[in-house]
This record gives C-alpha cells, sequence and structure tokens, in this order.
C-alpha cells in the first residue's frame, strides 16, 4: 500500500513538472503569436493546462478541493474562448480582419 502511494506521488510530480513546461511552451505562443487566431488557441490551450495541472495537484495533494476548483476554472475558461472566438468571426464578418491577415490596414 505504501509502495503504491509513493509511486503514485512521484508520476503526479513528473506529471506537474511536465505540464508545467508545456503551459510555459505555450505563453511563448501566446506572446509570439503571428496572428490573432494562434493566440486565441494558445490561451485555450492554457486554460486546459491549468485544468490538468489543477487534477494532478489534487492527485498530489490528495485534497479533492482542487478538482472542484478546476470544473469551475473549465467552464469559465470555455465561455472566454467561445467569446473571443466569437468577436474574432464578428470582426472578419464586419471586414475588420482577413481570415489571413492580422488587421487590415485602412
Amino acid at each position: 500500500m505504501v509502495m503504491e502511494s509513493m509511486v503514485i506521488k512521484i508520476a503526479a510530480e513528473i506529471t506537474l513538472v511536465l505540464l508545467t513546461l508545456a503551459v510555459l511552451l505555450a505563453f511563448i505562443r501566446l506572446f509570439a503569436g503571428p496572428s490573432q487566431a494562434d493566440r486565441i488557441v494558445a490561451l485555450d490551450l492554457i486554460s486546459v493546462l491549468i485544468v490538468a495541472v489543477l487534477a494532478a495537484l489534487s492527485i498530489y495533494r490528495q485534497q479533492k478541493a482542487f478538482l472542484d476548483v478546476a470544473i469551475a476554472y473549465a467552464l469559465i475558461a470555455f465561455l472566454g474562448t467561445v467569446a473571443l472566438a466569437r468577436f474574432r468571426e464578428r470582426l472578419a464578418r464586419t471586414g475588420g480582419i482577413d481570415e489571413n491577415q492580422e488587421e487590415i490596414d485602412k
């Protein structure tokens, strides 16, 4: 029983390190860009990775409260991603942006 607990803790630690690295790489894409669509996808990826970090942290600390936070954060992040995508779509319809370019100079 103790050995299983130790293996789970080590696996959770490795998972947390790898997820943190993935979040850092996604932040690079968020700032580097080059288009708004790339930034929206990077932001969505970061929110999914944060939910995964919270789930792994729940396993590592053996506290269920982190799962509640992860569920609430996932719902809020989903709504934010949908709002950004609809905003970008609305701009594309009105001619504010082109699908392949950032913003069209007027």
